[in-house]
């Protein structure tokens, strides 16, 4: 047989084995902070955002077609005009984004609780651009669009006492009649997130209650009419991984359904994964896919009403996405999709011209631990096990910093930087929780040009830097659990971000960053 022959059946071989429904899938499906999921599918495509909260830029779009493989295609809001962070407070900016697709527009729904309220965009390719903003109300948030089949559009969201809803002119954000409260709480109060569904001539109402830590859950009511009366399911709630201390998954809610291309119905939602049963869950709030069926013409989860990491039943066939490079140069014109800013970046803060193949990074006054953002470019930890590391080429001045740290927020974070101190450089690990800072100088006088690394394993930290031989030295470690969400109070996760600080005063001193690598060792 030849040659051709042989690599033409290799190659058919392989694509029939890539496109094969396996019986089982590992959660979560989209891994790191990436809550408050919200999915639509146009065809076989299917299309996700989550909630970004103070970083920019936001609310990132994810594509799948297998609902278990996702790529980051873009953000709905890159623009300041669009999202403004300035006085975004930690945990604050953007919440709990809604996504919809109606006659060939793609609507993302959300709110910037720390700025002008309640807003969609639109775009008639996911990717963008996405349009400049509409703007609703400005009270509470999680709002949630639905198309009806006469045409009305109702907008709904939290209200002060549940959930409230009214028809929208969707080309201008005017609501055409006053808010109603629709629902009020199911299974407990402290109701958001809410989505309307019209299937098999039925209104279905879903929303989380029980806040989002622990006690968090969702459940659904059903109408013959969107704006009610609603009658709650007797299956309640529909998910809750809660009343076991033992359970690795906790907080699963806030959800959103979808029925795919085969007629299966599935609900993306959040949850947080704990390694042991006393752990807190420093990687923040997930995205989790979870199998539904049907009963009594309610949905109910498969088996029961928990969310799981083992997952069996039959999926789509599968369909890989490209991974992204464990390593960036910084050879493209643009930062890749995995970074973001914490709020909007500082005009000049950064840049990838100045010099070539490299990240660029000019401190402002403010320090790590200030309320207000050091120049900062950063990637979600994905992964309990992981290495992150890069090379950082920094002379500094007087009170001039610039490192790697890992970071929940300005009052959370762990940092091994380079300073000036009694007018020499050296190296420090800094580590801030809550109202107490420890630093300590774990090597002196390094070279020019060093490499940092963090190697992460579901407990702890452990910080390493090149000395003047070149050789990896350890330097310390740092609790994960301090930086969990449950301790700290964030609705975010860690971050590894490479950031510049002039402690007070404005760097004229460059930190370049030569390349930034992130290696998985486990989901």
């Amino acid at each position: 047989m030849g040659r051709r022959k042989i690599l033409g059946w290799l190659l058919l071989f392989l694509f029939t084995l890539g496109g094969n429904a396996q019986q089982s899938y590992r959660n979560p499906v989209i891994s790191g902070f990436n809550p408050d999921p919200s999915i639509c599918r146009v065809g076989e495509d299917y299309y996700l955002v989550t909630s970004s909260f103070e970083y920019f830029p936001g609310v990132p779009v994810y594509h799948s077609r297998d609902l278990i493989h996702w790529k980051c295609i873009g953000y709905c809001l890159t623009r300041k005009s669009q999202l403004n962070l300035d006085n975004a407070w930690p945990s604050g900016g953007i919440f709990a984004p809604t996504l919809r697709y109606h006659k060939g527009t793609f609507y993302m729904i959300t709110t910037n609780v720390s700025d002008r309220g309640n807003f969609y965009v639109t775009a008639k390719n996911p990717a963008g651009p996405w349009s400049e903003p509409v703007y609703v109300d400005k009270e509470f948030f999680d709002p949630s669009l639905f198309f009806d089949d006469d045409g009305t559009v109702y907008y709904h969201r939290r209200g002060d006492s549940g959930t409230v809803m009214a028809p929208i002119d969707i080309k201008t954000g005017k609501l055409l009649a006053p808010l109603k409260t629709v629902l009020r709480g199911i299974k407990c109060s402290d109701q958001e997130g809410p989505h309307l569904y019209k299937i098999n001539g039925w209104y279905y109402l879903m929303v989380a209650e029980g806040g989002t830590r622990f006690g968090h859950m969702e459940c659904i009511a059903r109408s013959k009419h969107p704006m009610g009366p609603y009658e709650p399911s007797p299956y309640n709630p529909l998910i809750a991984n809660h009343g076991n201390s033992a359970d690795k998954v906790r907080s699963a809610g806030h959800g959103d359904l979808v029925q795919d291309h085969q007629g299966n119905w599935w609900m993306v939602h959040l949850a947080t994964r704990h390694h042991t049963y006393d752990a807190m869950s420093h990687l923040g709030r997930e995205t989790f896919l979870t199998p539904v069926e049907w009963k009594d013409g309610w949905p109910v989860l498969r088996d029961v009403s928990r969310a799981a990491i083992e997952v069996v039943t039959k999926t789509l066939p599968l369909v890989e996405v490209d991974n992204e490079p464990q390593k960036d140069d910084f050879s493209s014109p643009s930062l890749a999709l995995c970074w973001n800013f914490l709020r909007n970046p500082a005009e000049g803060s950064w840049t990838l011209k100045e010099r070539k193949n490299f990240l660029r990074l000019y401190g402002n006054a403010n320090a790590t631990n200030s309320y207000a953002s050091v120049a900062f470019v950063g990637r979600r930890q994905q992964h309990l096990k992981c290495e992150v590391s890069t090379a950082l080429e920094f002379s500094p001045s007087a009170k001039e910093e610039a490192g790697l740290t890992v970071w929940l927020n300005y009052r959370y974070h762990y940092d091994l930087g380079v300073v000036l101190r009694n007018g020499k450089p050296v190296v420090i690990l800094r580590k801030t929780i809550g109202d107490i800072t420890v630093e300590e100088v774990v090597m002196e006088e390094p070279s020019s040009r060093i490499e940092l690394v963090v190697k992460a394993a579901p407990d702890k930290y452990e910080f390493y830097c090149t000395d003047h031989t070149h050789q990896l030295r350890y330097l310390g470690n740092a609790l994960t659990q301090l930086l969990g969400t449950e301790i700290a109070g964030s609705f975010t996760g860690v971050y590894f971000a490479m950031y510049a600080s002039g402690n007070g005063q404005p760097c004229k001193t460059p930190a370049d960053f030569d390349w930034f690598e992130y290696k998985a060792e486990e989901k």
